[in-house]
């Protein structure tokens, strides 16, 4: 003896008023967003947007750069979207505003990671000349400010990628150089008597930051 038939549940959709879409109900991202990205790559979106700004009212984003050491996490990625939105929203409101990325190559998190690298392979800092350690923390630094500027660009964040600064740039290096020469010929500069902390372990100098916190 075969079931009964079940009642079909109602479908009360038909007697919402809902407003009609050819949209899809989810996004899909994941794949949509890859695409979008690709397309303003062919595009030259950021080369064309550069181009129909030139000659309007400079506005500059000073940023203050990334530390080039690990991949980007939610603060960095918040942070540089934000700093997106301004760049945009000024572009659109008639201001030319580039955007060149910056990274911050210097300082005692890159020195310890190749410390540990140099231990593994049996060798102590001391027993490294300095010209192979700040290669080395060179190859570091240029490793991880590409796997940024990639996971950055995969945020959709619009740059001039292909001409980014770097601190460990020789051309930034001169400029601070040169800078410090002007101090030395208009006579500001001068010897004094300051405390430093320094690391007896990383045998290095610690930024005042390090010792405010401490």
């Amino acid at each position: 003896m075969s079931n009964p038939p079940q009642p079909q549940a109602p479908d009360y959709r038909a007697s919402l008023f809902l407003p009609a879409t050819d949209f899809p109900m989810k996004a899909g991202l994941p794949e949509a967003e890859p695409k979008w990205l690709k397309r303003w790559k062919d595009l030259d979106l950021y080369g064309k947007m550069r181009d129909r700004a030139r000659g309007r009212p400079l506005f500059i984003l000073h940023d203050g750069p990334i530390y080039a050491n690990g991949d980007i996490h939610s603060g960095t990625g918040l942070n540089h979207i934000l700093k997106d939105f301004v760049v945009r929203s000024q572009g659109m409101l008639g201001m030319d505003a580039p955007y060149v990325p910056g990274w911050d190559c210097h300082g005692l998190p890159i020195e310890w990671k190749i410390e540990e690298e140099f231990r593994s392979k049996g060798r102590r800092k001391g027993e490294v000349s300095k010209a192979e350690f700040r290669a080395r923390c060179r190859d570091y630094a240029a490793g991880w400010i590409e796997a940024q500027s990639a996971e950055f660009q995969r945020l959709g964040v619009l740059g001039d990628w292909a001409h980014r600064y770097a601190t460990m740039d020789f051309s930034a290096e001169a400029a601070i150089v040169a800078e410090f020469h002007k101090f030395i010929a208009t006579h500001q500069l001068y010897r004094g008597a300051k405390p430093v902390m320094w690391s007896p372990v990383e045998r290095t100098a610690l930024a005042d930051a390090v010792r405010e916190l401490s």
